[in-house]
C-alpha cells in the first residue's frame, strides 16, 4: 500500500501549483541535448544541442562550448544550418564537424571558439560516421557505394521505369527498400585541413554494410593507436543467411597490406562497438554469445592485439553491459548497465592478465545515465529521469559525486509542473516481484478518482526505465489528468538474465498476466477509477494491447495500439529481420509441430472476444511490424462493430519522428482517451 507520507506530500504540492502543465506543443519547445565529445587536454567540452520549428517542421542542431566545469557556455556555431558528428582534431586546435551547407554531407573544421569555419571535404557523395586518425595522417568516413545492378541500369532504355527487382531477402530493412547500395569504410589522407582526392574503400565490392543497418554509427568504427589501422562492425551475410543471423564480426583492415583479418571469428551473436585501449595494445567490444538473439546478454570482451589472447570479463556477472570507456592507464573500464529499471556507470578493473579484477558502482539513483566519455578524474556524459529530459552532467569517478553541467532546458523544466514518480514492487500471478513505476497528475489530490492507464513497453526485451520519451512521455500522460502505471513484466532487462529471457516464445503467457496482475493491484486504490481504465503501448506494447483486447474480461474501456503486432502468421511473412521472429515466437508457421505461438499467443485469434472501443495507428514505412498489422486489427474492430479509430502516416516508420506529425499524434492519442475515459 502507499506510503502515509507521500500522500502527505502529494496532496501538499496540490495547493502549491500555480505552474503550467507539460503540453504536446511544449514537449517540441524542449531542447534535445547529445554527442558530447570532451577535449584532447580535458579542459573543455564540445555538445550538439537541437531545438525544433514546430510552424517549419524541422529541428536545426547547434554546437556549443563549455569549460569543463560546466562554465563559459556558449554557442560556435553559426546557426544557420545544422552541424552533425562534431568531434576535436586530436591535436585540439580544431573541432570537425559535418555539415550540408554546400549541398552534400561534407567535413568542414572552425577553431574551437567557433571561428574561421572552412569546408575540409569535397567528395562528389555526402559522407558520414567519421573521424581523425590519432596521428592525423587520416580521415575515415563511410559512404554508400552501388555495388549490385539495378534495373534501370539493366534497361538504360526505360529512364521513366520505376520497378525493382529482388531475388534475396533483405529487399526491404525498417524503413528503406534496398537500393543497391551499401555504406562501406574509407579512408583519405589528412594533412592540416586539407584532405587528399585519393578515396580508399576498404570494402570495395563487398555487398556488406558498415555500420550495419539501420541503426549503427560511428561507434562501430575505430582507429588503431598508431593510425595503421582501422577496425570495423560487419554482418558479412547476404539473404536469408543475413535475415536468420545476428552473426556480427569486428575486422580488422591494415592501411599498408589492404589485408583484412577477422578478429572475433568464432563467437556466434552480435559483436559490437570495438574501443581501442590508450596503448593501443588491447581492445574491448560488447559480445553477446547466442546467434539469432538480438536482446541477449551483452558481454565485455578484452583481446590483447599482440598474442591473441582473449577474456571475458562480465562472464560471471548477472548483468549487460554497454558504452565501453577505458580508464587513461587502462587498468580499468567503465560501462553502463541497467539495474532494477535504471542505468548506471560501473567501473570494472582489469589485471595483468586481463582478468577482472574489480567491479564496483560509480553512480547510483533513479535515473538513466546514456553515454560516459573519459575526463581525467571524472566521466562526462547525459543523463534523463522520467520528469527530465538528457542533460549533461559529471561524475567523479572515485566518489561517484554527480555535477549537473548544461542548463538549456532548466527554465523551462522549472516553470512545468511534473507529476510524483513513484516506484512500487507488485508481486505478480507467480509470486515474483515486479517494479513498476506510478506517475500521478501534477495537482493529484487522493481523494479525489482518476482515470488510469497501463502502459506496455515495447520491445519486447526494452527496459520501462527513466527514459524522457518526445512520444510515449509518462509526464504529458499525468498531464492530461490520468495516473500512469507502468510495469517491468517479463522480458524487459535489468533484472538478472533470466528475467529478460522469460518472454520469448511466451508472448501471451507470463508477460500478459504481469500486466493483468498490475492493472488488479491499481485497481484497488481509492483514487482509481475502475470503470475508466485505458491500456496503451507501441510495438510488442502494441502487441499486448491487442492480446489485452480479447482477455481483459472487462477490466479495461478502451484501448490504443501503435504499430503493434496482430497476426503472428501475416507478420512472419511480411516482417524482414526474421532472426528475432525465429528466436521470440519460435520459427515459420508452416513447421510441423506448429510453434506455439501460432496456436496461443497471436491476438488475431482472440478478436471474437473483442467488444471495447480500439484507436489503431500505423504507419506506412514499418517494415519491422508492416502495415497489415494494423489494417487487419482496425478492419477486424469495424467488422465487428467496435468503436474505433485508424490514424496512419504514410511518411513515418516504426516511430513518429517529424515535429508536427508528433503534435498530431498526440492530439488524436488524448482526444480517443478523454472520449472513452472521461
Amino acid at each position: 500500500m502507499r506510503i502515509t507520507t507521500l500522500l502527505l506530500a502529494l496532496t501538499l504540492s496540490a495547493i502549491t501549483i500555480a505552474q503550467n502543465t507539460l503540453t504536446p506543443e511544449s514537449l517540441w519547445q524542449l531542447k534535445r541535448i547529445y554527442g558530447e565529445s570532451v577535449s584532447p587536454n580535458q579542459k573543455a567540452i564540445i555538445f550538439s544541442e537541437k531545438e525544433y520549428e514546430l510552424d517549419k517542421d524541422k529541428g536545426i542542431s547547434h554546437l556549443y562550448f563549455m569549460d569543463i566545469d560546466g562554465n563559459n557556455i556558449k554557442r560556435i556555431s553559426d546557426g544557420n544550418s545544422s552541424i552533425y558528428s562534431a568531434q576535436w582534431r586530436p591535436d585540439g586546435t580544431k573541432i570537425g564537424y559535418l555539415s550540408n551547407q554546400s549541398g552534400s554531407m561534407q567535413l568542414w573544421e572552425m577553431n574551437p571558439d567557433g571561428s574561421d569555419a572552412k569546408q575540409v571535404s569535397f567528395f562528389s557523395e555526402g559522407i558520414a560516421n567519421w573521424s581523425y586518425s590519432p596521428n592525423m595522417e587520416f580521415i575515415s568516413y563511410t559512404m554508400d557505394v552501388k555495388v549490385e545492378e539495378s534495373l534501370s541500369d539493366k534497361y538504360s532504355d526505360l529512364p521513366k521505369a520505376t520497378g525493382r527487382a529482388y531475388d534475396n531477402l533483405m529487399f526491404r530493412h525498417w524503413t528503406q527498400w534496398h537500393d543497391y547500395t551499401y555504406s562501406h569504410v574509407f579512408f583519405s589522407q589528412y594533412s592540416d585541413a586539407q584532405i587528399a582526392p585519393d578515396q580508399n574503400d576498404i570494402m570495395a565490392s563487398e555487398p556488406y554494410d558498415s555500420p550495419m543497418n539501420p541503426f549503427g554509427g560511428s561507434e562501430q568504427i575505430a582507429w588503431s593507436k598508431d593510425g595503421k589501422s582501422l577496425f570495423y562492425v560487419s554482418k558479412k551475410l547476404v539473404g536469408k543467411e543475413y535475415a536468420v543471423s545476428t552473426n556480427s564480426e569486428i575486422y580488422r583492415y591494415n592501411i599498408s597490406t589492404g589485408k583484412t583479418t577477422n578478429i572475433t571469428d568464432g563467437n556466434l551473436g552480435y559483436d559490437n562497438e570495438p574501443v581501442v585501449s590508450p596503448d593501443g595494445s588491447k581492445i574491448a567490444w560488447m559480445s553477446m554469445a547466442r546467434n539469432g538473439f538480438e536482446s541477449d546478454k551483452n558481454d565485455i570482451l578484452i583481446l590483447d592485439l599482440n598474442t591473441g589472447t582473449q577474456t571475458n570479463i562480465t562472464n560471471d556477472i548477472d548483468q549487460t553491459f554497454g558504452s565501453i570507456v577505458w580508464s587513461a592507464e587502462g587498468k580499468n573500464i567503465y560501462a553502463l548497465s541497467p539495474v532494477n529499471a535504471t542505468y548506471q556507470i560501473f567501473e570494472l578493473g582489469i589485471d595483468k592478465n586481463m582478468k577482472r579484477s574489480s567491479f564496483r558502482a560509480v553512480s547510483i539513483g533513479e535515473h538513466n545515465i546514456n553515454s560516459i566519455q573519459l575526463a581525467g578524474n571524472s566521466l562526462i556524459g547525459t543523463k534523463s529521469t522520467i520528469s527530465s529530459p538528457n542533460a549533461l552532467y559529471s561524475w567523479e569517478i572515485k566518489t561517484g559525486k554527480e555535477t549537473k553541467l548544461s542548463k538549456s532546458n532548466d527554465a523551462q523544466l522549472r516553470a512545468t509542473s511534473m507529476g510524483e514518480v513513484e516506484k512500487r514492487m507488485i508481486k505478480t500471478s507467480d509470486g515474483k516481484d515486479m517494479l513498476t513505476w506510478f506517475i500521478y497528475p501534477p495537482d493529484f489530490d487522493p481523494t479525489k478518482k482518476y482515470p488510469t492507464l497501463l502502459y506496455c513497453q515495447g520491445g519486447p526485451q526494452s527496459a520501462v526505465s527513466q527514459f524522457f520519451s518526445f512520444r510515449w512521455n509518462f509526464q504529458l500522460m499525468a498531464a492530461n489528468g490520468y495516473i500512469v502505471v507502468a510495469p517491468n513484466r517479463r522480458g524487459l532487462p535489468s533484472f538478472g538474465q533470466k528475467w529478460n529471457d522469460d518472454i520469448s516464445k511466451d508472448w501471451g503467457g507470463q508477460a500478459i498476466q504481469d500486466y493483468l496482475s498490475a492493472i488488479d493491484e491499481v485497481a484497488k486504490e481509492p483514487f482509481v477509477d475502475n470503470d475508466k481504465l485505458g491500456a496503451v503501448g507501441a510495438s510488442y506494447g502494441g502487441y499486448s494491447v491487442y492480446y489485452l483486447a480479447g482477455v481483459h474480461e472487462g477490466r479495461f474501456k478502451t484501448f490504443i495500439s501503435h504499430c503493434g503486432l496482430f497476426n503472428l502468421e501475416s507478420w512472419y511473412a511480411s516482417t524482414e529481420e526474421l532472426f528475432f521472429a525465429n528466436w521470440d515466437i519460435g520459427g515459420p508457421y508452416w513447421e510441423s509441430p506448429i510453434p506455439q505461438s501460432y496456436k496461443s499467443f497471436s491476438p488475431h485469434k482472440k478478436v471474437g472476444n473483442w467488444d471495447t472501443p480500439i484507436m489503431v495507428i500505423h504507419n506506412e514505412l514499418d517494415f519491422r511490424v508492416p502495415l497489415n498489422q494494423g489494417l487487419e486489427a482496425f478492419t477486424a474492430a469495424q467488422i465487428k462493430g467496435i468503436p474505433s479509430k485508424l490514424l496512419y502516416y504514410p511518411d513515418e516508420g516504426h516511430w513518429v519522428l517529424k515535429p508536427q506529425n508528433g503534435v498530431m499524434w498526440h492530439r488524436e492519442f488524448y482526444g480517443w482517451l478523454d472520449e472513452w475515459l472521461k
